[in-house]
């Protein structure tokens, strides 16, 4: 049976209009999987000198043995972002004699076809051949190579059942990346234990007792059935979609949203969508992650004031910016819905307004502990929070209308460019130069202070008449929409 779903897949490619140019994309995403395996083979071979670099006082194996817990944790957060989920039209196949033991067999088999599983074969297998079995033995070496993949397989497993939990309640995903960033923050930020030595204490006893290569085998077995069970039981569509309307509230329990009607109920649908999605939950996640932007900058003497203004605006707005350039591509496949239904467009854009100041707004609050590198930082951060809350949203809302390149939200976010184009390129002028503009002519003048304030107080004129600007924003959009839905259509 796992054959004939294949065998289907590969008609369904073959026969499909786009596959010319998914040829095109599967060629270069080849060539350039070729190419990291490439370097990723080099790090194999290279390991040991590498690690002799890095700890010239320690035993080779003692310091192998260390950091492979340390690489299983990266490996799982880079699952979860980047790894997509094995995928099977199931439709065609309920109504059939088909058990469903066969179809979520497929999708579970389907799951080991991923280059994540050959990494650390390829990047611990060498230094395993080289050091490992020299010294300890080839029932060691066995050990450590049914070890290594075990957890690649316990890691392929678990990465999906967050994934397909986290489609379900976007907020599982956000606890799980949590927890690992709490991980991994106990030791190389608060020093509270060793996650090398934790790593030690299995690996290295599996060199005296190779039989612990057991626990890794059990694990990866317990996740496969989990994950299989967990597919069994949603196999079927109107169970996934009973589950899907009990896991989220309406806004109007959201007491924070329920206070601006109709307003409030587009903003929750499109938290919603950011949370469910790949694509648009990673615009959310870049957002955190260039929250530890101003280390890279604040740390080094060599950059001024005029850097600050530029790492306070991307640190307070980066979501603005990855997020609102594809601000109507994301509803690309209910646009024409939206163009007949009773919302009026101008509450479609208030809703983007009041996201971008709710998500901005959290976004200052976690720069506040830069305060550590003086209170003016933070001043600075609250004058660009004040720009992308005037300028930026209303330049970014205003290429919106400007942009007729659908996004598909089942696809992954790795490597997907679906939805680029040259308005993408257009808005980086305005949202870099502007503030320069503003800022440069009294950093010359030697008033940088007044600067500043002349910043502030354009984003609050920006804010103070937001409704001016929607009114504008909303005629243009009526000149263009019909050309946007069009774009939007294009598959």
């Amino acid at each position: 049976m796992i054959s004939t779903f294949f065998n289907h897949e590969l008609k369904s490619f073959w026969r499909s209009k786009n596959t010319g140019k998914s040829i095109a994309i599967k060629i270069v995403m080849g060539i350039l999987i070729f190419i990291l395996f490439l370097y990723v083979l080099a790090l194999g071979l290279f390991l040991d000198k590498i690690l002799h670099s890095a700890f010239p006082k320690a035993n080779l194996t003692i310091s192998f043995c260390g950091i492979l817990l340390v690489y299983y944790l990266f490996d799982l957060l880079t699952r979860m972002q980047l790894q997509e989920l094995p995928t099977l039209k199931v439709q065609p196949y309920l109504h059939l004699p088909v058990k469903r033991n066969s179809v979520v067999g497929y999708l579970a088999l389907t799951a080991l076809l991923s280059f994540f599983n050959l990494w650390p074969i390829v990047i611990f297998g060498p230094f395993i051949i080289k050091i490992i079995l020299p010294a300890s033995g080839g029932l060691v070496a066995l050990a450590f190579f049914v070890s290594i993949i075990a957890l690649a397989l316990f890691n392929n497993y678990l990465a999906m059942y967050i994934k397909r939990k986290a489609n379900l309640n976007g907020w599982v995903f956000l606890v799980a990346g949590a927890v690992l960033a709490l991980a991994t923050s106990g030791d190389y930020v608060w020093h509270l234990y060793s996650l090398r030595d934790i790593s030690y204490l299995f690996f290295g006893n599996l060199i005296k007792l190779p039989v612990l290569a057991l626990l890794p085998l059990v694990l990866a077995v317990v996740m496969y059935y989990v994950n299989f069970l967990y597919l069994k039981q949603n196999l079927y569509l109107e169970e996934l979609s009973s589950k899907k309307a009990n896991a989220y509230k309406s806004s109007t329990e959201i007491p924070l949203l329920s206070r601006y009607g109709s307003v409030g109920d587009l903003v929750a649908n499109e938290i919603k969508l950011i949370l469910r999605n790949k694509r648009s939950r990673s615009s959310l996640i870049m957002g955190l992650v260039f929250m530890f932007y101003g280390l890279i900058f604040y740390t080094q003497a060599v950059y001024g004031e005029s850097m600050k203004v530029f790492v306070g605006m991307f640190m307070t707005g980066i979501f603005i910016i990855s997020y609102g350039q594809f601000m109507f591509s994301w509803q690309a496949s209910h646009f024409d819905g939206l163009l007949v239904s009773k919302i009026k467009f101008t509450d479609f854009l208030k809703a983007k307004y009041l996201l971008f100041t709710i998500v901005s707004t959290v976004a200052f609050l976690l720069t506040i502990p830069y305060v550590y590198f003086g209170w003016k930082v933070v001043l600075i951060h609250f004058v660009m929070y004040l720009w992308n809350l005037g300028v930026n949203t209303t330049v970014v809302l205003f290429f919106a209308n400007r942009n007729y390149k659908r996004i598909d939200l089942s696809k992954g976010a790795s490597f997907n460019w679906e939805g680029v184009g040259a308005t993408q390129m257009l808005i980086s002028f305005p949202l870099l130069a502007l503030p320069y503009a503003v800022y440069l002519p009294f950093k010359f003048l030697k008033m940088p202070n007044v600067g500043f304030a002349a910043l502030a107080l354009v984003g609050v004129i920006f804010i103070l008449t937001r409704n001016f600007w929607i009114k504008k924003l909303e005629a243009d959009f009526y000149t263009k929409r019909f050309k946007i839905a069009e774009g939007f259509r294009n598959k």
